[in-house]
């Protein structure tokens, strides 16, 4: 039985790792009270006398966190941004490719990819590493969440009987195009040029849809929009991530169609000419907890989906 710590227990993403691993008799959990987890000592002697750590924590938290492990044997699953491009950080996206699957299954230390980078990721690395797009396409991206992917705050802002009228209304943020998410989708795509990204945040707790908009000329000469279909066929055949020929209701694609899951669809609208890559997911699932718990279970051996709500 492996031993785990969450450390930041208490926040979103902790609290949905929490749920997940809560009734398993494969792992025991190490719990701080609210006054021992804010206390160094006690974190150190966690975080070191356990198999798995999960951090859920902000990025200089995390850091931290790391500098307190003395114990070579213990893994570190980071769900914040700090080791996302860190050299000797496996990259937890492991249906990217079998590279990326065998790094996890051996690491120490896993970087879990962020909310709105693993659908931008999803659909633009096979696509690079294939040769279909090059690493010097310039391209956007346009994505929508719930509102729990902004932590506490922002659940109480929208949770709040008194709450501001515009939240009742989507909400574009990162302008200024230097989202922290920018550098892990430039960096794991492999692309040149970090893409104009357009995230969008509503009225709804849970739930995430990325797309990628394509012209057929933006692609390299000689492919078109049934290769990248077939790309993502072979890639995308496992029980967390699957190519799906048809995700649409009548011509809509919700944001909420795997709400309260870990797994996530991929699939292209369009026609020859003009066409969208789509990712939908949880931003709580596969764009954070679920993604951890997937890592944690195949550092263990175990099925990639044990636990997980597919």
């Amino acid at each position: 039985m492996k031993k785990i710590f969450i450390d930041g227990k208490a926040g979103t993403t902790g609290l949905r790792i929490y749920e997940r691993l809560a009734d398993r008799n494969d792992v025991s959990l190490i719990l701080l009270s609210d006054e021992e987890r804010k206390l160094p000592e006690a974190r150190k002697k966690a975080l070191n006398s356990c198999d798995i750590a999960f951090l859920c924590l902000p990025d200089d938290a995390a850091r931290e966190a790391v500098s307190m492990i003395d114990n070579p044997d213990v893994v570190v699953i980071d769900a914040s941004t700090a080791h996302r491009t860190a050299e000797g950080w496996s990259y937890g996206f492991p249906e990217l490719s079998k590279e990326f699957e065998q790094r996890i299954y051996s690491a120490k230390r896993i970087a879990v990819p962020g909310c709105h980078a693993s659908g931008f990721i999803a659909l633009v690395y096979p696509l690079v590493k294939a040769g279909v797009l090059s690493h010097e396409a310039l391209v956007s991206c346009h994505s929508i969440t719930g509102y729990s992917g902004g932590g506490k705050k922002m659940i109480a802002d929208y949770d709040s009987q008194d709450r501001c009228e515009l939240l009742d209304y989507p909400r574009q943020y990162g302008i200024t195009q230097q989202h922290k998410h920018l550098k892990e989708m430039k960096y794991i795509t492999g692309l040149c040029e970090a893409p104009v990204f357009s995230p969008i945040v509503s009225d709804f707790y849970s739930g995430m849809e990325v797309t990628v908009p394509l012209f057929a000329k933006n692609l390299n000469d000689g492919y078109s929009v049934e290769d990248v279909k077939k790309i993502y066929k072979d890639t995308y055949c496992g029980n967390i991530v699957k190519y799906v020929e048809a995700a649409d209701d009548g011509g809509f694609l919700s944001a909420g169609i795997l709400a309260q899951k870990d797994s996530m669809i991929v699939t292209v609208c369009g026609n020859a000419d003009r066409f969208i890559l789509v990712a939908l997911y949880d931003n709580l699932g596969k764009g954070a907890s679920g993604a951890a718990v997937e890592c944690m279970n195949m550092v263990m051996g175990e099925a990639p989906e044990k636990g997980l709500v597919i």
